[in-house]
């Protein structure tokens, strides 16, 4: 099963997507300048292999749903996403508003 769906935090809005797999779930939210996401996030090729993209994302583990994925705090994050002031171990939401 596929959930698609707008959130909004402090006015800003993003878009969540979870996809129920087996034994685990994929989630990420997004807007138009970057996203987070659960584990399954590959910050290591974002950053080596795809770093001519400047793609600006984070990864939480242990998360497994939107909401605990907004709370986490982040695991790691890419050079693009520390660019703009986001660092790991801060919290899903808060890495959102940078982006």
């Amino acid at each position: 099963m596929i959930d698609i769906r707008p959130i909004e935090i402090q006015g800003k809005p993003f878009i969540a997507i979870s996809v129920k797999l087996p034994k685990t779930n994929l989630l990420t939210i997004s807007n138009e300048n970057g996203y987070i996401m659960c584990g399954a996030l590959d910050v290591a090729l974002l950053n080596d292999r795809l770093k001519e993209r400047n793609i600006v994302a984070g990864r939480a583990i242990g998360v497994r749903t939107i909401e605990q994925l907004l709370d986490a705090p982040l695991e790691s994050v890419t050079v693009a996403a520390e660019r703009r002031g986001i660092k790991k171990g801060m919290k899903g939401k808060d890495a959102l508003l940078r982006m």
